[in-house]
């Protein structure tokens, strides 16, 4: 369980008895704290809105170009979620899985970062906050794998399966949903609060994300 102080800035782990210090991003031994119970979605939320020391590195979100409609709806959903808590999303800038999940982080007032292949922006789609212009194509995945300081495949394709694997490659925590690559390294959830339940504790250190 964790407990959130937020008059003194301090967030305890009860069960290690270890506090999150912001600034510098790591656990520590500490006294209690008088606050109040808050699961860790709602811990990386004041993380990132109002501690003072947001968390800037991009949750990296993954998926075919093509996808179906359930797809669609899951990264729409996912953006969404991750947006909702002040977690700046990156992905490959252009349709399907892409353009849902930077459609979901808009909807919330978040930021979505667009890794495009081609040397021109404007092939962003209409939802990307802030759009790269890489001009290296396909190469361009190992930027969005090695970018996220996680990663969320939502479906599979020759193109996603390449990101899951350097991002497995470059150490990062890779989560599934959606029939995502049944690949050695990668946690399956079934649904959107799991995925993000997921990113929330890798993001506070309190695990890798691994299986």
């Amino acid at each position: 369980m964790l407990t959130l102080d937020e008059r003194q800035g301090v967030l305890r782990d009860e069960a290690s008895g270890r506090c999150y210090g912001p600034a510098r991003r790591e656990w520590s031994p500490g006294p209690p704290v008088q606050g109040v119970p808050v699961s860790p979605r709602a811990a990386v939320a004041w993380l990132q809105q109002r501690s003072g020391h947001p968390l800037r590195e991009p949750v990296a979100v993954i998926g075919p170009g093509q996808a179906s409609e359930l797809q669609l709806s899951v990264a729409r959903d996912l953006g969404a979620a991750l947006g909702s808590v002040g977690l700046r999303v990156v992905c490959g800038g252009r349709g399907g899985v892409m353009e849902a999940v930077a459609r979901g982080v808009t909807e919330a007032g978040g930021i979505s970062i667009g890794l495009l292949p081609g040397p021109d922006a404007v092939e962003a789609n209409r939802y990307i906050t802030v759009a790269l212009a890489t001009g290296i194509g396909e190469a361009r995945n190992a930027i969005v794998a090695r970018a996220g300081f996680c990663l969320v495949a939502v479906g599979d394709s020759y193109g996603t399966l390449s990101e899951v694997a350097l991002g497995l490659q470059f150490g990062r925590p890779v989560i599934g949903l959606c029939d995502a690559a049944q690949v050695a390294g990668v946690v399956h959830v079934e649904t959107v609060e799991e995925a993000v339940d997921r990113v929330a504790a890798v993001a506070l250190g309190l695990t890798a994300g691994r299986a």
